[in-house]
């Protein structure tokens, strides 16, 4: 029976070491079929591991961008999708994007399939987002299995010539400078982290690379280095070209719906006339509004608000005009969700800057809207808010389901899918967390108006009293 044992478990040890140890080795000490160093005098490679951040990588986009930098972001498909938007900010950047596993575990401890399936996930987020589609990857922690080894024509694998600990905080910035500053020249793949809540790493240990690195960019720009993206460092790219994407057929529309998006739209401008909706930007016209008693059940907001029947509200509308053109323009429904959300990032500030120059709307307890596109406006404040059965809901769902299979990319195939999740909700938010949150400067310029207006009426009111239209001239 002993001898039973240890068979079993050298056997184990041979393909263990089979799959996992002895492909990693081979790629790590003779880089075979991996990247890991460049062939350049001037250009070297900053990759960055683990992200996207909402703390730390936007500051590294806006260091990098400061000093001409371009670097490659291999991201955790899991931080990705909880963070499209930071992913659309590497693209337009014009950073590269590899993969590096939907979760952040190590290929040993998986069968082939589901690293497989990790991947083409991950990558899917990346395609869905960006329109581009990635063939660049990383494993975790660098480690292969033995199928990864032989996958070089479904993807480029990427390793790394240097790398500094920048995953400990104990390190240091001033410790991590002088690694990093010591391995500075051309060719070189540097490995660091724009996140630090992966397993052995210090949440708050990005902010020394922070520091590190611009010390290092600092030094590159003095020498005459210049980081490029891999696929630059490797002297030609798998990545599909910006040309290519750029030639990709738009959404056609059949001349049926053609017509419906005419009625659609023909529609919208007499509600707009009828019920008298104003527009927060303009310039840009996306969010419209119009002020209004609230009729229906009270609605419970953050921080313990409610809406009751009777309070005077500001409804939203979005434009749906700007809603058709960005469905047609957007490569997918994440992308058309990003977009969204720039808009609204834009045009919340401005519709605040309204309420503040308008005191007939300062009134308000909340603005409210209904939209079928409800996925992500918890963010900007508001509440996400189930309508209660009855005829208005239905006739919400069976018009925005319309208005969906319109605006949306993949249209009415959207619907077949995922009709569960495409169920009309109210979004609301509190007049004063609104304010707080995009109206300051609004509110003190708006009070500032009216004190210098109060205070011309008051100079008018004095200068064509009685007292002075009976005061002798001279």
């Amino acid at each position: 029976m002993t001898n039973l044992l240890q068979s079993l478990f050298l056997w184990a040890l041979y393909i263990s070491s089979f799959y996992a140890f002895i492909p990693s080795l081979i790629s790590r000490l003779f880089g075979l079929r991996v990247f890991r160093r460049g062939r350049s005098d001037t250009q070297f490679a900053l990759t960055f591991d683990d992200g996207p951040d909402p703390i730390y990588t936007p500051r590294l986009l806006k260091l990098l961008k400061q000093y001409d930098a371009k670097a490659t972001f291999f991201v955790v498909g899991e931080h990705a999708a909880s963070h499209p938007e930071l992913i659309q900010h590497i693209h337009e950047h014009g950073h590269l994007i590899g993969i590096h596993n939907y979760i952040h575990k190590t290929n040993w401890l998986m069968r082939p399939r589901t690293v497989k399936n990790q991947i083409q996930r991950t990558g899917q987020i990346i395609e869905e987002v960006t329109g581009v589609r990635t063939c660049y990857y990383r494993p975790p922690w660098g480690i292969m299995n033995l199928f990864d080894f032989f996958s070089k024509k479904d993807r480029q694998i990427v390793l790394w010539s240097s790398m500094f600990e920048d995953w400990r905080s104990r390190v240091g910035a001033e410790k991590l400078t002088e690694r990093m500053l010591k391995e500075l020249r051309g060719g070189e793949v540097m490995l660091l982290h724009d996140r630090g809540t992966t397993l052995g790493a210090d949440a708050h240990a990005p902010e020394q690379m922070l520091q590190a690195l611009e010390v290092v960019l600092q030094e590159a720009e003095r020498q005459g280095l210049q980081s490029v993206r891999i696929d630059t460092l490797m002297g030609g790219g798998i990545t599909l070209s910006e040309s290519q994407k750029s030639n990709q057929p738009q959404t056609q529309l059949s001349p049926g719906k053609r017509g419906v998006v005419a009625l659609w739209l023909g529609w919208e401008k007499l509600f707009h006339w009828v019920y008298h909706l104003r527009t927060a930007s303009p310039e840009d016209p996306m969010l419209h509004y119009r002020s209004r008693v609230y009729h229906g059940a009270l609605v419970e907001m953050n921080e313990g608000q409610v809406i009751r029947n009777g309070d005077p509200v500001i409804e939203l509308h979005f434009d749906n005009k700007k809603l058709f053109e960005l469905g047609m323009t957007s490569r997918s429904s994440m992308h058309l969700a990003i977009r969204m959300i720039r808009a609204m990032e834009q045009q919340l500030p401005d519709l605040a800057r309204q309420i503040a120059m308008e005191p007939e709307l300062r009134s308000a307890k909340a603005v409210y809207g209904v939209s079928m596109i409800n996925r992500g406006p918890e963010k900007f404040g508001f509440t996400v808010k189930e309508l209660p059965p009855g005829p208005f809901s239905s006739a919400s769902k069976v018009y925005l389901k319309l208005l969906l299979s319109v605006i949306h990319p993949s249209g009415t195939k959207r619907l077949k899918q995922r009709s569960e999740q495409l169920v009309p909700k109210m979004i609301a938010m509190p007049l004063d967390t609104l304010m707080e949150r995009y109206g300051q400067h609004a509110l003190v310029a708006a009070t500032t108006e009216q004190i210098q207006t109060d205070r011309i009426n008051a100079e008018t009111d004095v200068l064509s009293g009685p007292e002075l239209k009976n005061t002798p001239t001279g």
